[in-house]
């Protein structure tokens, strides 16, 4: 693994805009063309061996949890306990988690954090990063496969919808989060899943119903929150 120094492109901020990526400059310097990592095809290798490991060891953490009724010290409150350990149970489908590794090339990989509830850059790890290497890495791979898996993930997840429109929420106020539940939606759309776009403040409660509601009413039935 080594990094290398790479001239920006000079219109690199329309690029990403093109593509749906506005969220380029959050906060400052967030999306950085002046660098990037070359890795080997053994580097990759070892990369996905560690990964595949460690979702394991933590699916194996999950199965003690809710055998051991562990939640509490993970801040789930108790009403929700028994909710938790049926989803567990019936193997509700997943999506999609992130690693972040801390690794030098050398050794193993070291796990600092898997997120797997609030995993977001899923925009400029598939679709912005794949761009920017057909124009400056011409001939070079790219590590992920990141939009193919997801449209399979969702054509998967699918069948268990029954039929049900599908809606992505997330907050207002947030450019990034409205950018990954987008694109997310966009795979959705892909794997034909009928789908629909609400934030999370202007989900409703119908009485009658008894079922929560979109601004035009619809019932929302089946929802992937980013929040």
């Amino acid at each position: 693994m080594h990094r290398e120094l790479v001239t920006p492109r000079p219109d690199w901020r329309e690029r990403c805009e093109q593509v749906g990526f506005g969220y380029h400059t959050i906060d400052g310097t967030y999306w950085d063309e002046s660098a990037c990592y070359a890795f080997s095809a053994d580097e990759i290798d070892l990369l996905e061996s560690a990964t595949a490991e460690l979702h394991r060891m933590c699916l194996k953490a999950c199965e003690h949890v809710v055998k051991r009724g562990r939640f509490a010290e993970f801040a789930i409150p108790l009403q929700f306990h028994p909710l938790v350990a049926r989803s567990w149970r019936r193997r509700d489908p997943t999506l999609f988690g992130r690693f972040d590794l801390a690794w030098t090339g050398k050794g193993e990989p070291k796990l600092l954090e898997y997120n797997a509830d609030t995993p977001t850059a899923l925009l400029e790890a598939s679709v912005v990063q794949w761009h920017w290497m057909q124009e400056v890495k011409d001939g070079c791979d790219q590590f992920n496969s990141l939009h193919e898996k997801l449209i399979d993930a969702w054509r998967g997840i699918g069948p268990t919808l029954d039929g049900a429109m599908l809606h992505f929420a997330c907050a207002k106020d947030s450019d990034e989060d409205l950018g990954n539940v987008e694109y997310l939606r966009d795979t959705a759309i892909q794997a034909g899943i009928p789908s629909a776009q609400v934030f999370i403040e202007d989900i409703g409660w119908d009485a009658s119903a008894r079922c929560f509601v979109d601004l035009e009413r619809r019932p929302i039935n089946a929802l992937f929150k980013l929040y």
